[in-house]
């Protein structure tokens, strides 16, 4: 009987193709609406590492002078962390692993004369970055213990860029020249993007960019490389290099993984044990507490899902319903010219029931048929919407589950729309229809 409801369904939609046509096209814009912001804030507010996000920590602690601090300040303070306290972090033993990095910008050159100087961004880090953040490599591996105890000129290449400055060849071995000094490739990256780039929130942004090139966090340091991003100097800093490491600039990211998610007492234990300890040394005047935040909470603290984001989505499902209000109407039109087929039937022997699954049948293929329009029509609006930049051209993308959900939301929203103009027709009284006829 479904089939036979539902071949009925398709035969309704030619009966009456304006009215037809008017209900799939209201209903299709206000899903293509709807989805395409979700779609937006669904991306912006999704886990980036979700095999181990609750096993990642940002420490912060607060090493900015008494003067001028206002306590009710601390959450626009910068979260980053210094260079003593990166390296005391980096030693601490403490997690399963841990690392510290920070942006860098540097000129590159190659020995292909048709390439000029390029000017490249990437990251400084510790071999243990990619264990913990799961970065897939296509060439090579990540530089030796050996090489990041000595600080050895090494590097690793986005795949983007080693196809850029070597084809389709493997490049581990080969020397690239950074600023005025030759460093030796020891791996390549499958395409690498999570998105949010949660491990560079500050300096970078959520939704910038693959990185290019990431080399040793010691050999940036022995060279002297500044750091690309956001930068904040708390009191005074001595002049020189070394005064820049010696001062209590943030401009580092530390990430702690521990062994399991009940690993975060025993952190956070230590790191209110290394913020005494630095208070005796001097150092931490603001009493404030020191808090560690897993991946989503980073996330959060950081507001990658602004409040507008979510104004913008509330807005959308607005204008949903304001077109299922319209559909409702239409609804209403095209059943109510029916009501003579729906007195035979009844007269036949229809019952109520059946007279419902008929026309809520028709609906479900109203729905589906909106579906269909409404997926071509976000997929269009997504298009455009990711040649506004480039941080939108990284978020503005339908996945399968919210392909799946704009079948489910049309069809949905059709049956709710169908549910009043449906139970009208089944109180046709077949009497009456049958004396006017």
């Amino acid at each position: 009987m479904f089939s036979y409801y539902l071949l009925l369904g398709v035969r309704s939609l030619r009966r009456n193709p304006a009215l037809t046509a008017l209900m799939v096209l209201t209903l299709a814009i206000g899903v293509a609406a709807s989805v395409s912001t979700l779609t937006i804030l669904h991306v912006m507010a999704g886990n980036p590492i979700p095999q181990k996000s609750e096993r990642l920590f940002v420490p912060r602690i607060h090493n900015g002078p008494l003067e001028g601090f206002n306590p009710e300040d601390e959450d626009r303070s910068d979260p980053q962390a210094s260079y003593t306290d990166a390296t005391n972090f980096l030693k601490s033993g403490q997690g399963e692993r841990r690392t510290v990095l920070y942006g860098v910008s540097m000129p590159l050159e190659t020995e292909r004369r048709d390439l000029a100087v390029m000017s490249v961004k990437g990251i400084a880090v510790t071999r243990d970055f990619f264990a913990m953040m799961d970065v897939p490599f296509l060439h090579g591996q990540p530089w030796t213990d050996a090489d990041e105890r000595a600080a050895a000129d090494v590097v690793i290449l986005s795949n983007a860029l080693a196809g850029k400055l070597f084809g389709a060849v493997d490049p581990v071995g080969k020397r690239i020249r950074l600023k005025d000094t030759q460093y030796q490739v020891v791996g390549v990256l499958k395409p690498w993007l999570p998105v949010p780039k949660f491990y560079r929130l500050i300096g970078s942004g959520a939704f910038a960019d693959e990185d290019e090139i990431m080399l040793p966090f010691a050999t940036a340091i022995r060279h002297r490389t500044d750091p690309e991003g956001s930068v904040s100097c708390l009191g005074r800093a001595e002049p020189g290099w070394q005064g820049f490491l010696d001062s209590e600039c943030n401009w580092m990211q530390v990430f702690f993984e521990t062994k399991s998610a009940a690993g975060r007492a025993e952190l956070q234990d230590y790191l209110d044990s290394y913020a005494a300890e630095q208070r005796k040394l001097g150092r931490l005047k603001r009493k404030q507490p020191n808090r560690l935040y897993d991946v989503m909470q980073w996330l959060e603290y950081r507001k990658v899902v602004a409040n507008d984001s979510r104004l913008a989505a509330w807005l959308a499902f607005g204008f949903l319903l304001l077109c299922l209000v319209n559909t409702i109407g239409l609804l209403l039109a095209k059943f109510s010219v029916r009501a003579s087929e729906v007195g035979i039937r009844r007269a036949l022997g229809a019952s109520r029931k059946e007279i419902f699954r008929q026309f809520l049948t028709e609906t479900a293929v109203i729905g589906l048929a909106g579906g269909v329009l409404g997926l071509v029509l976000a997929g269009g609006a997504l298009a455009l919407i990711r040649t506004q930049s480039k941080e939108l051209n990284a978020i503005a993308n339908m996945d399968w589950q919210m392909l799946g959900m704009t079948f489910l939301m049309a069809l949905g929203a059709a049956m709710l729309a169908g549910l009043l103009p449906t139970w009208r027709a089944c109180q046709v009284t077949p009497a009456i229809q049958l004396k006017s006829q």
